[in-house]
């Protein structure tokens, strides 16, 4: 009952290409200017922002790259194709930045001992810059964001981003009035907290994705009850539910019920009820009949 599912629009691909080319060129402008800008005005909180954009401009490489990947179609070797690549891709992001965010917070400790009075104009106008970066970056993803996950965690990464770097404005307007050399290494410490807050559920969900892991948004035991409601279904067991992709869901199971020479009709709509009911699009079942001996699949504990 499975096969190939492309529900993008004629052209789409070729829209999504050119938003990720356009957010990628804009944000690696940003991260040159942005650590230039940190080095000269002594400033770690640029610098914490600029590894920050950096994360995310490497982030858009990988999905992109990803995104490219896994429409490629199957073949001998590799029967899901490359769909797979997008979850690798969301891991490796999530270790980089998280990587980023240590270096970070320990140049900021650093400057507590041995404190540098940063440019407070320079961090309000380059961050300024990187709001409007940005913010504008995330707007290229708003339409699609709506109905695929894996640009939708783009989109809201980017519009975080834009909220970090209004922080630092923030921060660099209050260094400007007060000459308080604190407040620029406390604030490269609450953006890793805030960045290492929001990678958090990254890294965790996308380990869980590439461990095989039950997607979040699907709750097992409602498939499992659904299953057991068809017609003539008398049990279910040898359930896997898994992600091929950050935004394709299969699932594979056996149903006892009698056997008959031909199907029952609920096969026929049943992938299609999945999709519906729970964003499963790749179905797989097999019909055991309860004359039989015990599948050796219904214990406990069996993969």
């Amino acid at each position: 009952m499975s096969h190939d599912h492309d529900h993008a629009l004629p052209g789409s691909h070729d829209t999504l290409g050119r938003a990720f080319a356009t957010g990628i060129a804009l944000n690696l402008g940003f991260v040159v200017v942005e650590a230039i800008s940190g080095v000269r005005a002594h400033s770690t909180a640029l610098l914490a922002d600029a590894a920050h954009n950096l994360s995310d401009v490497l982030g858009l490489i990988m999905a992109w790259g990803a995104a490219a990947l896994a429409r490629r179609a199957p073949s001998n070797l590799h029967t899901y194709g490359f769909r797979r690549s997008t979850v690798l891709a969301a891991l490796t992001n999530a270790m980089l930045l998280v990587a980023a965010v240590g270096g970070v917070a320990w140049e900021a400790i650093g400057r507590f001992r041995s404190p540098a009075l940063p440019q407070g104009t320079t961090m309000m106008w380059v961050a300024a810059i990187g709001v409007l970066v940005n913010g504008i970056s995330a707007l290229l993803f708003r339409n699609r964001s709506k109905s695929d996950a894996n640009v939708r965690g783009a989109f809201l990464h980017l519009a975080a981003d834009a909220v970090v770097s209004a922080g630092v404005v923030a921060a660099g307007a209050l260094l400007w009035q007060t000459g308080w050399a604190w407040v620029d290494p406390v604030t490269s410490l609450l953006v890793s907290a805030i960045v290492l807050f929001g990678t958090w559920g990254l890294l965790r969900e996308s380990l869980h994705l590439a461990l095989d892991g039950v997607p979040m948004q699907i709750e097992l035991e409602a498939v499992r009850a659904f299953l057991a409601s068809l017609p003539g279904v008398e049990g279910v067991h040898d359930l896997h539910v898994w992600a091929m992709s950050t935004t394709e869901v299969a699932l594979t199971a056996h149903l006892v019920m009698p056997w008959a020479d031909h199907p029952p009709a609920f096969l026929e709509t049943l992938e299609s009820e999945m999709e519906k009911r729970f964003g499963i699009a790749h179905v797989t079942v097999q019909l055991d009949p309860p004359t039989s001996a015990e599948c050796r699949r219904a214990a406990d504990g069996v993969v």
